[in-house]
């Protein structure tokens, strides 16, 4: 069976050119934000996070492996590499993100400090 390929970019080939960027959902709340990333097919191992000053990095590779039975007549992914990055307000702890992976979604959850959260200041009668 022979196959053409369709007219694409080498990046939605799959080909290693450069980083995808993972579609991200950021929500707030008085006590921090919550980063979602969509990261399909990435595993624990192959994800880092890191903080660098103020900016956040996320970087996550896909690795699909290759059947030795069946011939690649066709492929658009085989390697991927996702890579987001994110300027943090300074009201943000960073020292106390949580990060899960569950079922390709990234969820980040990082607190704001203390004094950036609201609070209510008590009126004193005199």
């Amino acid at each position: 069976m022979d196959m053409k390929q369709p007219s694409m970019d080498r990046e939605a080939r799959g080909e290693d050119t450069g980083a995808l960027t993972p579609a991200v959902d950021v929500y707030e709340d008085e006590k921090g934000i919550t980063v979602k990333a969509d990261l399909p097919g990435v595993s624990k191992e192959d994800l880092s996070i890191r903080i660098e000053g103020e900016t956040l990095a996320v970087e996550g590779r896909v690795k699909l492996g290759e059947t030795r039975q069946l011939r690649s007549v066709y492929s658009e992914v085989r390697h991927a590499l996702f890579k987001r990055t994110f300027v943090l307000s300074r009201d943000l702890d960073t020292l106390k993100i949580d990060a899960a992976l569950r079922n390709g979604v990234l969820t980040l959850t990082i607190p704001k400090i203390e004094q950036a959260k609201p609070r209510r200041i008590q009126v004193r009668a005199e």
